[in-house]
């Protein structure tokens, strides 16, 4: 593997530790694709950090769990701001 993506998978991983930020959020903050980030957190990083691996799939499993809860927010707030 080369350097740079050990690197950006560390540098994810501690982006998403430090802010608990959803996979979204973290591939628009490095511009990369949701499928490059969870590559870099989930294969990647296992081989590389396993313990950071193991923290920072907590935190994604975490978000998971309550991306429903997200999801209701988001339309509720769409309906709320819609002129009929």
């Amino acid at each position: 593997m080369k350097d740079y993506i050990e690197e950006r998978a560390v540098e994810i991983a501690g982006y998403i530790i430090e802010t608990k930020a959803t996979v979204r959020q973290a591939a628009k903050k490095f511009g990369i694709s949701k499928s490059t980030v969870h590559k870099d957190c989930s294969d990647r990083l296992t081989e590389i950090n396993p313990g950071l691996a193991a923290e920072v799939r907590q935190v994604l499993d975490k978000n998971k769990s309550e991306r429903h809860i997200r999801g209701g927010l988001a339309t509720r707030e769409k309906y709320l701001h819609r002129v009929l």
